[in-house]
This record gives C-alpha cells, structure tokens and sequence, in this order.
C-alpha cells in the first residue's frame, strides 16, 4: 500500500507540472504563460492615454477628417459627478417657472354681501353669502397663489456640473465638432445635408449645436456669419441652437448628440474657465 501511494503522488506532481508548462488556449489564440504577468501601467502611460481620449477629430461639412483638436481636461476631463448634475438640472427647470397664476378667494371675488337666504325655515344649510366655494361664480377654496420657485446654486456649483455633463458625453463619443459652417448658405437643405454627412441624421435627432458666444453689430444683432447658421439651422427637426456663453447643463443633457463649431470650443474655455 504505502508503494502504491508514493506512484500516486509521483504521477499527480507530474501531471501538475505539464500543466504548468502547457500554454492556455483562449479561442483560436494561443496565450503564452507570459502574458498572464502584465506589468501594471505607468503613470506616463495612462497619461498619455489620457491625452489621447481628450483628442477629437474635426470635421468638414462634407463629414471628412479635417484635422484633429485637444479638448481642455478641466472640461472635459473631470469626475462624473451624477448627483451635481441632478441638482443642476432641478434648479435650472425650478428657474423655468413663472408662478403666476393665481385665484380668487371667497373675500375676493366680486359678488353680493347679503345673507343667500334666511337662517332658518328653509330647511336647507344655514349660509352668510354667495361667495362661499360651493356656489357658482363663490371663490375657490385652496387654490394656487401667486409664489416664487426660483432655486439658487453657486457659480461654482453651476460651472462643475456642465463639465460634469461635457465629460460623460464625451466618455459616452456623443461629442463631434465641425468647422466650416459659416461658409453655407443660409438655407436648411445644407444644414441638413452637414449633418447626414456626419451621421446625425436620425428618425428623431436630438441635437445641440453650439456656436461661437455672439458678437452683436451696432444693431443689437447677431454678426453675420452666426446669423447665417441659425437661419440655416434654426428649421431643422430635433435640432437647437445655442451660444457658448450660454451653455448650461440641462441642455447638454437633454440632447442626445452635442455638435461643436471648432470655435466654440474657445468660447467655453473663455467664458467658464477665465470667470472668477
């Protein structure tokens, strides 16, 4: 017996170390034991890979790689913060409403005085006037007022969740930018042209487009290349327009594709990342 076990433990400690030498298959590829024991990555190499998921191509209006454009990390490559940007959007649709309506009471509406009916033989419900809730043309009881929704965040706080929202669409490659719009006339079937050649021609497109902030003439008006582009633009279904300096998260967000003029990119870096 003890013969026997010794043979056993001999071919068990064999058949281990042919297993360790065996190579493992993962498909048709063969693994080498090797690449089981990856170095962990650098700092310089997540770096660089850092750098490069922060570089977009730029595209023409005929949907060609132009060139290619580094996105500012500060925006658009911080933490995802969900929560800032719930409260954000929250705030932004409180500051929406107007809360003006409002009712008229019983000591409001413009009716008689005088005792309905008497207080007693009639046999009905003792009453003092016509303008009790219950009557046609009485108050009403509980109505809105007039009040005030408006909700406050800091700038701080404001500034953070839209490059918390710019991030996640551009972890998310729901960010494209293009260049060469102002160069169109100002007619729709171009505009809509642009985006079939850039894929964005969806059943129902869900499109901001971001232009430049908008330089004013002496008119009060748009310059008038921005001008073109929004009477280009401005009858497309699913698609809207808006400035740089007017960006916020809401609109980011309740788009499904974010589509930046080349020069746009500038005029958030100015006006979000130089304000105090």
């Amino acid at each position: 017996m003890p013969v026997k076990k010794l043979k056993t433990s001999a071919a068990a400690k064999a058949k281990a170390d042919k297993q360790k030498s065996t190579p493992i298959k993962s498909g048709s590829k063969v693994v080498a034991k090797k690449t089981l024991n990856k170095k962990p990555a650098t700092a310089e190499s997540r770096k660089r890979s850092e750098t490069q998921s922060l570089r977009l191509s730029v595209y023409d209006t005929k949907g060609k790689v132009a060139e290619s454009l580094n996105l500012p990390k500060e925006i658009f490559g911080v933490k995802v913060n969900t929560n800032l940007m719930s409260q954000a959007v929250r705030v932004y649709l409180a500051n929406q409403r107007r809360g003006t309506v409002k009712t008229k009471s019983r000591g409001e509406v413009n009716i008689s005085t005088r005792k309905i009916w008497r207080q007693k033989g009639t046999g009905r419900a003792r009453h003092g006037a016509a303008s009790a809730p219950i009557f046609v043309g009485g108050g009403l009881a509980f109505g809105p007022r007039q009040r005030d929704y408006s909700l406050k965040l800091s700038q701080k706080m404001r500034k953070a969740a839209l490059f918390s929202a710019l991030s996640a669409k551009l972890k998310s490659s729901e960010i494209k930018i293009v260049t060469g719009l102002e160069k169109l006339e100002p007619k729709t079937k171009f505009f809509a042209k642009v985006l079939e050649n850039l894929s964005l021609n969806e059943k129902k497109p869900q499109i901001l487009l971001i232009t430049p902030s908008f330089v004013k003439t002496t008119e009060g008006k748009p310059n008038s290349d921005i001008k073109n582009i929004i009477k280009g633009a401005r009858n497309l279904a699913g698609v809207k327009i808006t400035s740089s300096n007017l960006l916020n998260t809401y609109d980011v967000l309740a788009h499904r594709n974010i589509l930046f003029m080349k020069n746009a990119i500038e005029g958030v870096k100015e006006t979000f990342l130089k304000e105090k």
